[in-house]
């Protein structure tokens, strides 16, 4: 990022709460919060997932930035800012898409899978780059992607990434991590997900 955002810096582990719903959610997001995680990320086809991202971002202003994954159109980028998102993460990389999230103030995180893809959603303005899935790049990927790419270009790895597996990718160049299922599933309780996320950033803080 040009300018780095600073719950990034603090803590570069975006959570991913795919399936919440509007009535988990502030619990959940507390108990992140509260073990340091300070960016979260509820993908559009979770369950009312604006009401979702409207609840947590007024929970959490100015203290944590929440927002939006799985957005696919450029359209969707103003629902989320509309519902006070901070963030736009895609699994794929729309130029568009990109363009429309910086256009509204907002963090781009798009998914990307080669380099081709990563340089154009640069050129296109994103401040980090998703790179997905993790399990298929892995971390011999990264180190050569870390090679070529700006030093300043954030590079998150997402998909299959454990406690166990992430110090490798780290030692490979990776910037941060976005954390799926292994952090979060559909049904489970704040405390389930406050383990899981202490689990997280311990095993963050020892591979620095």
């Amino acid at each position: 990022m040009p300018q780095p955002d600073p719950h990034f810096t603090a803590l570069p582990l975006i959570a991913i709460l795919r399936g919440i719903r509007p009535d988990e959610v502030i619990p959940v997001g507390r108990a992140l919060f509260e073990v340091g995680f300070r960016l979260i990320e509820i993908p559009l086809n979770s369950p009312e997932p604006l009401e979702s991202i409207r609840l947590l971002a007024a929970e959490l202003s100015g203290r944590a930035n929440v927002g939006a994954g799985t957005v696919l159109r450029a359209a969707q980028v103003e629902d989320v800012a509309a519902a006070g998102g901070a963030v736009i993460v895609s699994p794929n990389s729309n130029p568009d898409v990109i363009r429309a999230t910086k256009a509204a103030g907002l963090l781009s995180f798009p998914g990307v899978a080669t380099p081709t893809e990563g340089f154009a959603a640069i050129d296109a303005g994103a401040d980090g780059l998703k790179l997905f899935p993790a399990e298929q790049i892995g971390p011999a990927v990264v180190k050569a992607w870390r090679a070529v790419f700006p030093a300043d270009v954030p590079l998150v790895p997402v998909g299959g990434i454990t406690p166990q597996n992430l110090a490798g990718f780290v030692a490979a160049g990776a910037s941060g991590f976005g954390l799926g299922s292994t952090l979060y599933k559909p049904g489970h309780r704040a405390e389930q997900v406050r383990a899981a996320a202490a689990d997280y950033v311990a095993a963050w803080r020892s591979s620095r």
